[in-house]
């Protein structure tokens, strides 16, 4: 297959606003021993990406600069060793960044077909907020059917997400959103929604559960909210921590509280997570939720879709906060 020298990425030019997002004109990279070249066709936006660009992610050395951190497109070019795809193979994938460009690199490992009668926009808001639900919720946090979870930010694309596969699983889901349109989204994916402006969630969740409360919690808020999290688990519930939007540290915690209930406090960061890891959960998504995307249930919630030369304009959108599932990038 003939392939471009160069091509456009989406680069970040300086830790900023949105305005720093910059294309620029590079080499089409090379697929190394192991990897798959895509072409790609639609890209996901996420908030890691966000806090990379603002300088608020913990990039460790060798991690990829350009952000992306999911991509749908067409295999153009195989590595050394790859034996599971082939040139013209339509895949999703999980990268390790990068994918904000019209090629983008990624272990084969990562890479997953297209579930049948998918388009690439949605194909691509797959990977991340998948790989997150599934590594964090069901493998870290234990979630199974007949229990009772708590999902923080229940309109994202990784509240959405988890949403939808509860009601899949058969569990009973709990979510917080700030509005009563976002309450209503929550309640049409099957969850009791909670509005944190005008309710404490730490009280309904006490109403509804008898006082048991709920068996994990899925939180992106981190520090303000650790102690109400603690207070709503059950007995030797599993509190699983993605973000940190409402601090990265935590004050004055309650110790008691987490040790009275035998409580597990934990959380991960899926960027880090070594290739094997991400392998393996691929295989797990493979083994359990494609079956599920590829009888047309629990597809990604598009919010909105922008040109690659738009990033900024994503970016700006994913961080005004009324974004309801996923926001994607066209590539051209």
């Amino acid at each position: 297959m003939s392939l471009p020298q160069t091509m456009t990425q989406i680069e970040i030019t300086t830790p900023g606003g949105p305005e720093v997002l910059q294309p620029n004109l590079v080499p089409v990279p090379v697929a190394g021993a192991g990897e798959l070249l895509i072409r790609v066709h639609a890209a996901g936006v996420n908030r890691p990406d966000v806090l990379q660009r603002a300088g608020q992610y913990p990039m460790k050395p060798g991690m990829n600069p350009i952000p992306g951190l999911e991509v749908a497109g067409e295999v153009v070019g195989l590595g050394a060793g790859v034996s599971d795809f082939v040139v013209g193979d339509n895949v999703c994938a999980l990268t390790n960044g990068g994918g904000y460009a019209q090629y983008c690199v990624v272990p084969a490992s990562q890479a997953l077909p297209i579930p049948a009668g998918m388009d690439w926009l949605h194909a691509a808001a797959i990977a991340e907020t998948f790989f997150t639900v599934w590594a964090n919720l069901f493998e870290m946090g234990g979630a199974r059917k007949d229990q009772r979870v708590l999902i923080h930010g229940g309109t994202s694309g990784i509240g959405t997400t988890a949403l939808m596969l509860c009601r899949e699983f058969g569990i009973e889901a709990f979510a917080t959103a700030g509005s009563a349109e976002k309450c209503a989204v929550i309640r049409k994916l099957g969850a009791e929604a909670i509005n944190y402006r005008e309710q404490d969630f730490t009280q309904v969740i006490a109403e509804k559960t008898a006082g048991r409360g709920v068996d994990v919690i899925l939180d992106i808020m981190g520090g303000s909210y650790l102690n109400s999290n603690v207070a709503a688990l059950a007995l030797e519930g599993r509190l699983v921590m993605l973000g940190f939007l409402g601090g990265a540290v935590a004050r004055e915690v309650d110790l008691l509280a987490i040790m009275a209930k035998r409580a597990t406090v934990t959380g991960s960061l899926l960027r880090s997570r070594t290739r094997e890891e991400k392998a393996a959960i691929a295989q797990q998504l493979r083994e359990h939720v494609w079956p599920v995307l590829a009888a047309g249930r629990c597809l990604p919630m598009i919010d909105e879709v922008y040109p690659l030369a738009h990033a900024a304009q994503a970016h700006g959108r994913m961080e005004g906060g009324d974004h309801i599932g996923k926001i994607v990038l066209r590539v051209d």
